[in-house]
This record gives structure tokens, C-alpha cells and sequence, in this order.
């Protein structure tokens, strides 16, 4: 069936649909052998090179660690203080690709014989990234060494502080860097403006650049030695933990994190690391775990100690070795997590009434907002709106915290910086998708202007483009196990490697209703009678949850998104998860 026939140029929610290969002009090149390789080449990979892509490993895609600069200076420093015994801290940021990244790092240097000093830093007290105070504060306590992992790129006050004392510094980080770096005695970055090679695995979060570096390491004591009279660790068994940062981040699942992720949730599903398992069990995950997974049950509760709770939680949980204190830990964050959603929503309200719809950058600023939910509320008010929004949380000095999440095109990361080298932030940096600022609260209408000057015609060409994007059509009958089961064999899916949306129809509504928090749940059928579960999710005050909810049972409509499988009956049947729905007559 060819989408071409259905001719929807406009959709209930008021978008064109369009075949995913269309995209980029591939259509002739997409006769496909099967449906996972039409998934694959749709999504970019090379027909050269379909077999690494339908089954990602790490030896497929890891680089030579060496390509990136200071890596060698990184691995070897780290190798002296294996050897010596030296006191080392992890300085790792607050969110999960912080709290995975240092859990890495100590797991790692544990299992080489070295035990870690976590140090993660206050959201609310300290703020992001290291502190001149707390690197002063750690080399003052005896560490000779300090990592710092997930933050550093920006933290020239900070480094100086620590040269001062001295304390040797290492950073890891992944954030958009400046031309100017700060002093440290390396920084492991593969989005340092003077990177070559490594600029191509700028898309790595954090933790698959500590990965790397931990490969480095155990490289660098191979060479020395240090493994004749003693075991080498399996770095490939901290994959689990890998995974778990790089889709909380929201990194381009390509390429290595493709890996990374695949290889990942196969280590997570033997349940080796206490910790996660205990999480997984908090979260109420019988099954082995997906990529959504990480999305959306663990990340969340991970991020949850740092958001509204006690930083160092996250990091507490994957590091322990003691069962029962994993357990006690991962429900306490799994409580943390419903007071964050709870916070969450009072915000989300707050900033959805305050959204200037003329501005092609949703900015949004509100004194008392909890500064721990502010990315995700942007993060959902960028998903209403399909533009980027920035969400600011003023405190009783006027300083605001803000937090920024954008759409594919648009680089909210640098554009930020350069909102930060023109005079208009406090502090400020993140990468393409995602940034942070720290702002003073009249600088706030200026610093919107800056955005709106320096990103709204990007922002309208991307919106120009918008099309709902669709893999492949099918019958009502064709909505089952088998085809989830085939559309999942060309993941792992998320940002940067879509997961599989489709075309269903002609379908007639059976019966519709609401349940749960806004929720809209249909059954559909088509002219043979066969019928599907169809689930829009948060829809009911939409446009499209008010055409389904409306719908006549003569009318027919098609519908687009996602098939899942539903395990809460006695056998598991196949059901949509609705992106969009158009009218067919």
C-alpha cells in the first residue's frame, strides 16, 4: 500500500504526511529486501554497511581512544594514580549522564583497586558544574586527583582555583566548549573546538566519553604491566550503566550510542549492577528493559535525587554493593519522583499561560518554580509547541536558573554561549539540544531578544518543514505482536534514530473514552471488522483527542503512530500509540 494514495496534506493536528525517506530524497533507493532494512536506510545507514547497523556493536563502532586530544595525558595520569594509591574524587553533575558518568569512573577505578570519592554537587546550594570551594575543599581533604565528569568545559574560575592549591584536574565532558579553554591538566572533550577526528562523536553524552577514557586507562596499564599479576576488569560489563546515560541525556542514538544502548540493555537485563536492579524493581520492570525504558522509568527516578531530593542518590544507588541499601535507595528516589511529577505539573501550568506565541523561542521566566523540574517542563512545552523553550526559575535575588531544550536544526547550545560572550547571561553552555543559564532577572527580556534575532529564521524554516514522517501503511488486521516484533528489530530507537511510526486505515471508531489523566482510548475497526486498542496519550483537550471523542461511527479516519505491545491482558496483543489521525472521507 502506497502512502501516496491517502494524499493527507493536512492531518487533524494540521500537518502533512509524508513517507520518513522523503525526507532526504532516498525514495527510489528504499525498494527494501525487508521492512527492518527500510527502517534502517530511512534512518541513515549506509547499504554499505547495513549488517553493522542491524546488529550495533562496540567493536563495530569504537574509535581509537587516542583520536581525541588529552586523551593519552588523561589515561596516563589516571594509570599513576592507580599505581600509587592516590586519593582520587569524581566530580560528576547532578543528572543521570552525571551521576552514570561518575558511577562509571568509581566503578572502574574500584575494580582496579583504587575506592573514589564521589562528590556531587547541590542543585539549589551550589549549582551546576565544580566550584573553585569544592575543588579546594576536596584537594584540602587529601585528593591529589580530581575528575570531573559531565560539567568542566565552562569552569574557568573554578580550574584556576584548583591550579592555585595545586590539585591536578581532569575533565570529561561533552558540552559545547569555547575558544579559550579553562586550565586543567586535560580536558576530554570531543566538542573542543580544536578536535579533528573526535568532533565526529560529538553526539557521545558524557558517559560514553568516560567510557572511552576508561578504555584509555586500561590500555595504558596494560602496557605497564599492571595486569600480569592481576585481573583486568571487563569495562564491557559497565555497558548498563553506559546505556542508561546516554538516552537520559537525549544523545544521538547513532553510531557508537547506538552501540552503546544495544549492547547496553542486554548487560542491564542480567541484572549484574545491584543498584539498577533494585531500581528496576522500584519501577515495578519485570521484563527486560528497552531503550523507553531508560527514557522514561529509570532516567526519571535517577534524575529525581537531583532534581528535588539529595544529589548524590544516583550515584550512591549504582556504586553500593550492599543489596538492602539499594533497595532503600531506589525507593527513596522512586518517592522522589512523584513529588518531582507533582511538582512538575504546577509549573508546567504556571509557564504554559505564559508563553508569548508570536516569539519564534518559547522564553518563560516565574519566581518560587523549583529549579529541578524547569528542563522538563521546556522539554514538554518544546514538544506542544515544536519550537525551543527555555524556562527560567527566578529566586529572592533575582538571579534565575534556566533550562532549554530545542528541535533538530536549531543549536540552542551555542546560541546560549553566545548569549553568554555578548554580556547577557551569568553563566551559560550545553550542547545542540539541550542548555542551561544562570541569568540575572532583567537581562531576561534582552537575552529573549538575542534569541529571537539569532535563531528565528532557522526556527521557521525547521517549522516550515514539519511533516508527521511515516515508515510504512497497513490494514487494521495488520496491527499485532508480529509487527512490533519486526519494527523493534531495527532499534534501538530515540533521538537522532526515530522509532518506526505508521500509517493504519481506513478505520471507523468503536468506542472512545477517556481514562486516566486525560487520556483518550479507542477501539477501531475497519470494514472487515477486525479491531485494535488505540492509546493518545495526555490528548483529551487536544485537537486530536476531541476528533476522536467526537468522532460518528460512520466516519473514517486513518491514523498514525507507534504499535506497542499491551501485556495487561491474558496474552499480549499489539495496540497504537497515537501521534496523529486524518479524516478519509
Amino acid at each position: 500500500m502506497n502512502i501516496s494514495v491517502l494524499g493527507i496534506e493536512r492531518s487533524i493536528l494540521g500537518q502533512p504526511w509524508r513517507w520518513r525517506a522523503l525526507a532526504s530524497d532516498q525514495r527510489e533507493d528504499l525498494i527494501p529486501d525487508d521492512l527492518v532494512t527500510q527502517l534502517l536506510l530511512a534512518r541513515g545507514a549506509p547499504r554499505d554497511a547495513l549488517e553493522l547497523h542491524r546488529n550495533p556493536t562496540i567493536r563495530g563502532f569504537m574509535p581509537d581512544p587516542s583520536i581525541f586530544r588529552d586523551m593519552d595525558r588523561a589515561a596516563a595520569r589516571l594509570s599513576d594514580a592507580v599505581e600509587n594509591g592516590e586519593r582520587v574524587a569524581i566530580f560528576g553533575d547532578y543528572d543521570v549522564d552525571g551521576a552514570t558518568s561518575a558511577a562509571l569512573m568509581i566503578l572502574l577505578l574500584r575494580a582496579l583497586g583504587l575506592e573514589a570519592r564521589p562528590y556531587i554537587p547541590d542543585r539549589l546550594m551550589e549549582g551546576y558544574g565544580p566550584s573553585g570551594a569544592a575543588l579546594v575543599r576536596l584537594a584540602g581533604e587529601g585528593a591529589t586527583l580530581i575528575v570531573t565528569v559531565d560539567c568542566g568545559a565552562q569552569a574557568f574560575e573554578a580550574l584556576h582555583a584548583a591550579q592555585a592549591v595545586p590539585v591536578d584536574v581532569i575533565v570529561v565532558d561533552h558540552h559545547q566548549c569555547a575558544t579559550t579553554l579553562p586550565p586543567a591538566l586535560a580536558l576530554v572533550n570531543p566538542n573542543r573546538l580544536d578536535e579533528a577526528e573526535g568532533r565526529a562523536h560529538g553526539h557521545l553524552a558524557a558517559v560514553g566519553v568516560a567510557f572511552l577514557l576508561g578504555a584509555a586507562l586500561l590500555r595504558e596499564l596494560r602496557k605497564r604491566g599492571w595486569f600480569a599479576t592481576r585481573p583486568e576488569p571487563r569495562l564491557i560489563d559497565l555497558l548498563d550503566i553506559v546505556a542508561l546515560g546516554t538516552v537520559a541525556d537525549v544523545a544521538q542514538l547513532r553510531g557508537l550510542n547506538r552501540a552503546f544502548v544495544a549492547q547496553g540493555l542486554k548487560v542491564m537485563a542480567g541484572r549484574q549492577n545491584i543498584g539498577l536492579a533494585a531500581l528496576m524493581d522500584a519501577a515495578r520492570l519485570t521484563r527486560a528493559p528497552t531503550a523507553a525504558d531508560l527514557g522514561f522509568a529509570l532516567g526519571p527516578r535517577i534524575n529525581a535525587g537531583g532534581r528535588v531530593g539529595r544529589a548524590d542518590l544516583g550515584v550512591r544507588l549504582l556504586t553500593t554493593r550492599d543489596p538492602i541499601e539499594a533497595r532503600d535507595i531506589a525507593g527513596e528516589l522512586d518517592r522522589l519522583n512523584e513529588e518531582r511529577r507533582a511538582i512538575e505539573m504546577s509549573v508546567q501550568e504556571s509557564a504554559e499561560g505564559l508563553v508569548a506565541h508570536d516569539r519564534a523561542v518559547a522564553v518563560v521566566a516565574g519566581t518560587g518554580w523549583h529549579p529541578g523540574v524547569i528542563g522538563i517542563v521546556a522539554g514538554r512545552l518544546k514538544e506542544k509547541r515544536g519550537r525551543p523553550a527555555i524556562v527560567i526559575a527566578i529566586d529572592e535575588a533575582g538571579i534565575g536558573k534556566g533550562s532549554g531544550r530545542s528541535i533538530v536544526g536549531v543549536d540552542l547550545g551555542q546560541a546560549v554561549l553566545a548569549a553568554k560572550e555578548a554580556g547577557l547571561l551569568v553563566a551559560g553552555g550545553g550542547h545542540a539540544m539541550a542548555a542551561g543559564l544562570t541569568i540575572e532577572a532583567n537581562n531576561i527580556p534582552a537575552f529573549t531578544d538575542f534569541l529571537e534575532e539569532r535563531l528565528a529564521e532557522k526556527i521557521t524554516a525547521a517549522a516550515a518543514d514539519r511533516a508527521l514522517l511515516v515508515d510504512s501503511v497497513h490494514a487494521p488486521g495488520g496491527v499485532t505482536p508480529e509487527l512490533v516484533e519486526a519494527l523493534e528489530a531495527g532499534g534501538p530507537y530515540g533521538t537522532g534514530w526515530p522509532s518506526p511510526r505508521v500509517a493504519i486505515g481506513r478505520v471507523r471508531p468503536v468506542r472512545v473514552d477517556v481514562v486516566g489523566n486525560g487520556h483518550v482510548r479507542a477501539i477501531m475497526a475497519g470494514d472487515d471488522g477486525r479491531s485494535f486498542k488505540a492509546m493518545a496519550f495526555r490528548a483529551a483537550d487536544t485537537a486530536l483527542g476531541q476528533a476522536l471523542l467526537g468522532a460518528e461511527p460512520h466516519r473514517r479516519l486513518w491514523l498514525a503512530g507507534r504499535p506497542k505491545i499491551d501485556t495487561w491482558g491474558q496474552r499480549p496483543a499489539a495496540e497504537l500509540h497515537l501521534d496523529d489521525a486524518a479524516w478519509a472521507d
